[in-house]
């Protein structure tokens, strides 16, 4: 593999090695220190360690990196079971002492209170990942959505996770393959949300920017940062301006055939956050099912 790529102000201060998992994979550290090392990975066509700290429009260049296998590996596994995660490879994006970042799957629950005889809380708990301490979920992944997902490993670490997440502090961008083609470009959603509670019914505010990404006559790719956090938020604001989400069985407009699609076509793609001035950014790759649909549906994104 040779590529080049400049660093966006996304991954602005990111330590290089880290830059790097997010971007191909799962890579031992061990593989990534040698080919710095050899000049197989090099930095504005310079040689670098794996701590250096990349900034906005770097260069980076790999030469003759052969990681084929690791990638392979990674892309084509998303069934979510026991053993693809104890086997820690296909799923986790990170994991450090204070919590690890994993690309969920589709059809796994993220803890108990659902339908689901299985979630990821649960099966974590069982897990050489969490000998001496335990997982404590921080934030919601509907069962049907794939992509990035944090789990804390410390009460501490979990209550500044959960405030960040109140407090709008951490940046999420899902990707989403919708029916219909968008009028607008871009622009916000905000709507009045409802659900119901004990028979009460509760009306919330929920706000979402969006960027068409590509689109045609009969489909878009779209871009969605949410800025609230309703349950279903997305799938009942797209289903509202009636553009529904393909494989979306609950929010979908009469007009469309139930059914077509099993997987929902909604992926959490990247989150951004800071924690005691370091800046975290994780990258999740999107699944099969969502590329074929792509092509399918004869949509572009570079970045998958």
């Amino acid at each position: 593999m040779n590529e080049s790529f400049l660093v966006d102000s996304a991954s602005d201060n990111m330590r290089i090695d880290r830059w790097l998992r997010n971007k191909i994979g799962k890579i031992p550290q061990s593989l990534i220190e040698k080919s710095l090392r050899s000049g197989k990975i090099k930095l504005n066509k310079k040689k670098i360690k794996s701590s250096f700290k990349i900034r906005t429009n770097d260069k980076i260049e790999i030469f003759n990196f052969k990681f084929k296998d690791t990638i392979k590996h990674k892309k084509i596994r998303f069934v979510p079971t026991d053993e693809i995660i104890k086997s820690n490879e296909d799923l986790i994006i990170d994991n450090n002492n204070d919590f690890i970042v994993v690309n969920k799957a589709a059809g796994i629950s993220v803890q108990g209170g659902t339908k689901s005889k299985k979630n990821l809380i649960d099966i974590f708990k069982k897990s050489k990942i969490f000998e001496g301490s335990k997982p404590y979920s921080v934030h919601r992944l509907d069962k049907d959505t794939s992509g990035v997902f944090i789990i804390a490993k410390n009460r501490e670490t979990a209550q500044i996770l959960t405030s960040l997440f109140r407090l709008r502090k951490v940046h999420k961008t899902y990707l989403a393959i919708c029916h219909g083609e968008l009028d607008k470009k871009s622009g916000e959603l905000n709507d009045k949300l409802f659900r119901y509670d004990n028979g009460k019914k509760i009306t919330e505010d929920a706000k979402t920017y969006f960027k068409v990404l590509d689109k045609n006559s009969n489909s878009s790719l779209i871009e969605l940062k949410p800025i609230t956090g309703r349950k279903h938020q997305l799938r009942k604001q797209l289903f509202n301006i009636g553009h529904s989400i393909y494989g979306d069985q609950k929010y979908i407009s009469s007009t469309l055939i139930k059914g077509k699609n099993k997987n929902l076509m909604l992926h959490s793609y990247q989150i951004r956050f800071i924690i005691k001035d370091q800046k975290y950014t994780y990258t999740a790759l999107t699944p099969g099912y969502f590329k074929k649909l792509l092509k399918t549906k004869r949509l572009n994104f570079s970045n998958l």
